[in-house]
């Protein structure tokens, strides 16, 4: 922001804040005159000359009230309205204080307070000659009253620490002022851009697809979107309170106020089934709610498993229609030949290919597990010391090739599932790491937002980069005996968890991460659905 238009602009607050020094003005006139009234001209207010002093009183009196009256904003400029009322304090408070026997009055210290609140409301500017406008009037006042009634020679002692009290208040005053403008500004610029913010917000809610309601600490409906009044059947809920058209969710929203995140499915007053994600902010302020139809969901994820399925079957037919063709072609050649070679090579084509379907069968059968999903919190360190338990009973190698560090770690996974998902990422590394110990690492580590991550890296070559973006896709494999399904399935198997299969590319050979959902499983976990 440019700051010298701001100030050839001020804003309302330096309007303001002239209008309350002429409120100060008016006040300080009337006091003086009440002051002379009720002592009758007899204090040290006008000790020198009582009718000058009720003389100049009135006319600062009568001047402040036009002051107060004529100020309006854009009537002139600011700088000419403020260095007319100084010169006008100037010119009467060193006739009232001429009228009161000099400084030792006290009345310049009035003028003290005119130059610290001139610098002030004026923001800096023009101080200095605030400051040697006031000076010019002790002065003048000085000599005159010196010239006149023959004053005492140490006044003008008096009067030159007056002075440099002026410019000192003044210079203060400056620095003051102009940090109060920097600030101001700064505060002017953050709330254009927090108001800008504001309406990217608000915008971004309107256009969601999800329902969205913002509730306060007080119940009350402070925004929502249009998707919440369509899947509410409320017209315009902001401005009232939850508990007026939802009572369920208003009270689950009080029991739940002071947690992280909750989920829940909750019946909406018009029986629609809605999937509630509470998101409070913390600290007694509003709390985010995402409204989801959850038929719609179902219908959503129905879709994404279909289309699925219906890759991994056209995929499926393919790998079946190889090794078939093989076994008919082998099953024709083996009738008309006669050679006990030939008819043994053929027979070992059969067998092979038979047992290549039968394993491709069961690893389809495996994937059709990924929909029973049957969640229970899980220690970590007592699961992976079972599983290396019993892997070590068919591959006794990797009770030395395999290393565990896990801590106290919990996760929400299907047994049956993690144990799958562990068994093909160890059974890959075990295949491409060397023999030394350890050359295959499983750790355990805590990250924010609840998620736990399982690493499994080994110390082998690695996996070839143009093969990264392909070693998750169904069939895909390097290996002339291999399915290619393994890690589709862990995959899977992941996400019907809640959970993430990752290949990390870090250098260090074939690095898998699963990340999962760390703590104990809720109480009541939501079939079908999983927010992540």
């Amino acid at each position: 922001m440019d700051t010298s238009a701001t100030m050839s602009d001020p804003a309302d607050s330096y309007w303001r804040s002239l209008q309350y020094f002429c409120v100060y003005r008016l006040v300080a006139a009337a006091v003086f005159l009440i002051a002379f009234l009720m002592t009758k001209g007899t204090s040290s207010l006008a000790s020198q000359d009582p009718e000058l002093f009720l003389l100049v009183d009135s006319a600062y009196l009568a001047a402040a009230i036009v002051f107060l009256l004529t100020l309006r904003r854009g009537a002139g400029a600011f700088d000419l309205h403020l260095s007319a009322q100084v010169v006008c304090d100037v010119v009467f408070l060193s006739l009232l204080m001429y009228a009161s026997g000099g400084a030792k009055s006290g009345i310049a210290f009035m003028l003290v307070v005119v130059v610290a609140g001139a610098a002030l409301v004026g923001q800096g500017r023009q101080t200095l000659f605030f400051a040697a406008l006031a000076t010019l009037g002790v002065l003048i006042e000085q000599t005159a009253r010196f010239l006149k009634f023959d004053a005492a020679a140490d006044d003008f002692v008096r009067t030159g620490i007056t002075c440099i009290g002026f410019f000192g208040i003044a210079l203060i005053a400056r620095f003051l002022a102009r940090r109060v403008v920097a600030n101001e500004n700064l505060a002017r610029q953050r709330g254009i851009a927090l108001a800008g913010q504001v309406r990217i917000n608000r915008q971004v809610i309107q256009d969601m697809d999800d329902g969205v309601l913002v509730v306060d600490p007080t119940g009350g409906v402070q925004l929502h979107n249009p998707q919440a009044e369509l899947l509410l059947s409320v017209s315009q809920p902001s401005g009232g309170q939850l508990d007026q058209f939802w009572p369920d969710l208003a009270t689950r929203l009080q029991r739940h106020r002071d947690e992280s995140e909750s989920t829940d499915i909750l019946r909406a007053p018009n029986g629609r089934s809605l999937l509630v994600r509470l998101l409070p902010s913390g600290e007694g302020g509003n709390t985010l709610i995402y409204l989801q139809d959850l038929g719609q969901l179902q219908a959503r994820a129905q879709q994404i498993k279909l289309a699925a399925l219906g890759r991994l079957t056209a995929n499926i037919a393919h790998e079946i229609r190889n090794p078939l063709s093989a076994i008919a072609n082998a099953g024709e050649l083996l009738v008309d030949e006669q050679r006990a070679d030939t008819r043994a090579r053929l027979i070992r084509i059969i067998g092979d290919n038979s047992r290549r379907l039968n394993l491709l069968v069961g690893e389809v059968l495996e994937l059709g597990k990924r929909d029973r999903v049957q969640r229970e919190s899980i220690n970590l360190a007592t699961f992976l010391g079972q599983f290396m338990e019993e892997y070590a009973l068919h591959d006794a190698s990797s009770a030395g090739r395999v290393g565990v560090s896990v801590g106290d770690e919990v996760i929400c996974f299907d047994r049956a599932h993690l144990y799958r998902i562990l068994e093909n990422l160890v059974t890959n590394a075990l295949r491409y790491a060397s023999s030394v110990e350890e050359a295959v690492k499983i750790s355990v580590t805590s990250r924010e937002h609840d998620r736990v991550e399982l690493h499994i890296i080994d110390d082998g070559p690695g996996i070839a980069d143009a093969d990264r973006s392909k070693v998750f896709e169904p069939f895909f494999t390097t290996r002339g005996s291999g399915i290619g399904l393994g890690l589709y399935i862990a995959r899977e198997l992941s996400d019907a968890n809640g959970a993430h299969l990752d290949l990390i590319d870090d250098g260090q050979g074939a690095h898998f991460r699963v990340t999962a959902r760390g703590g104990p499983c809720p109480p009541n976990p939501i079939a079908g659905i999983e927010v992540i």
